[in-house]
């Protein structure tokens, strides 16, 4: 029978399943004997003599340094947050004619699909709490945890097969239903002093190494909205060659940024391909795969182990498509894939490790872009702007 669900039990499963929520980065503190490394101590400083004073990745460097093994309160995420459409003030500016602070399917003037993805509530109009997006992504609400449960392959899909063993291990030996209790008890808060240290928690030398690699994150902030998308050219799987600035203007594009090792990425992998199959038709898209999150020679992570996921970091560009395709056929994504040279221009340019989202206009301008990676790629965020960005297109138009 599962246990119940924290993220440190369902680290000690036995069972082969990826649980993305212990990709997150853990909220315990450093302990007094975490003391930095010759090698962690000379990056710090290295850090220190070339960054900004007042630049997201000096916040990051000071949170690890001062023991935070990082959570989306602190570091670099509270300053990197989501910009673009699909901010409530705007919106209902746009659309909210009687000035009700709701906006009905006729106020929008779109069609009633793209109404209905705005409305994450499902009540039928738009309200502040469908365009709120202050949980982040990896908040462990019981659905997002049973999913973590379900998906045995950790590819972010969760089929039939995998859906009927999660309801044969919840029933305890009833194959004909699950009771209320059985459910519940799966979600129950571990009990006080249960929590025990992650065998994968990082030190602080780690995740200093981690971060002037840009494993953890890029060292740059990347562009903002209304900035003209950087341009870049690289290669896709399929061995084309795609320069940004070449497929701008017949429609929105959008940058998917991620890896293999990034569970929070693999767990986004459905929606991402539901989003995909949704707006092909009406938007590029790019997966743009970049270095490697948790490479088993830097912060390594039980999850990937259990799913067969043990790579180390990639040290040359032929190894880094390789890694790609297998990303790529694992979560059996159709979108093209783009694979960033081994320097990391791209993702660097763009803050796109370990995940990041971006729409960019017909002009070439960032509409939207998301927050940092784990904790702020929501992927329906992004949906919204793209609704929005086509919606005001459609009107401009008529």
């Amino acid at each position: 029978m599962f246990n119940k669900i924290s993220c440190v039990t369902l680290g000690l499963l036995a069972l082969p399943i990826s649980v993305a929520r212990c990709d997150e980065p853990s909220s315990d503190q450093a302990t007094i004997g975490d003391q930095l490394t010759p090698e962690a101590t000379a990056i710090e400083s290295e850090l220190r003599n070339t960054l900004l004073p007042d630049s997201e990745a000096i916040a990051m460097l000071d949170a690890i340094v001062n023991g935070s093994t990082l959570s989306g309160d602190d570091g670099w995420f509270p300053l990197a947050k989501a910009d673009g459409r699909p901010e409530w003030n705007k919106v209902v500016k746009k659309y909210d004619t009687d000035a009700d602070q709701e906006i009905t399917l006729e106020e929008f003037e779109g069609t009633e699909a793209d109404f209905s993805r705005l409305d994450r509530s499902g009540d039928k109009r738009l309200s502040q709490s469908d365009f709120d997006w202050t949980e982040h992504s990896l908040t462990p609400l019981p659905g997002q945890m049973m999913f973590f449960l379900a998906d045995r392959d950790a590819n972010g899909k969760v089929t039939r097969d995998e859906f009927a063993h999660m309801f044969d291990a919840f029933a305890d030996g009833d194959t004909d239903y699950i009771a209320l209790d059985d459910l519940r008890t799966q979600f129950l808060p571990p009990p006080p002093g249960a929590r025990r240290q992650r065998a994968d928690r990082p030190t602080p030398s780690t995740l200093i190494a981690s971060l002037k690699k840009q494993e953890i994150g890029s060292l740059n902030a990347g562009p903002g909205v209304g900035d003209i998308a950087p341009d870049f050219t690289l290669k896709s799987l399929a061995g084309e060659s795609v320069t940004l600035s070449k497929q701008i203007g017949e429609k929105p594009i959008v940058l998917i940024f991620g890896n293999f090792t990034c569970g929070p990425f693999r767990s986004q992998a459905g929606n991402i391909e539901k989003l995909y199959q949704r707006y092909n038709q009406r938007a590029k898209f790019f997966l743009v795969y970049v270095r490697e999150a948790h490479p088993k020679d830097g912060w390594w992570m039980l999850s990937n182990q259990r799913a067969g996921i043990d790579i180390a970091q990639p040290n040359e560009i032929g190894s880094r498509r390789i890694i790609a395709q297998q990303c790529q056929s694992h979560l059996n994504l159709d979108m093209p894939f783009l694979v960033d040279e081994i320097d990391d221009t791209v993702g660097s340019s763009y803050s796109g490790m370990p995940n990041r989202l971006y729409l960019i206009d017909q002009q070439g301008a960032v509409a939207f872009k998301s927050g940092r990676g784990p904790f702020g790629f929501h992927p329906r965020q992004l949906e919204q702007a793209l609704i929005l960005l086509l919606n005001e297109e459609h009107h401009a138009v008529k």
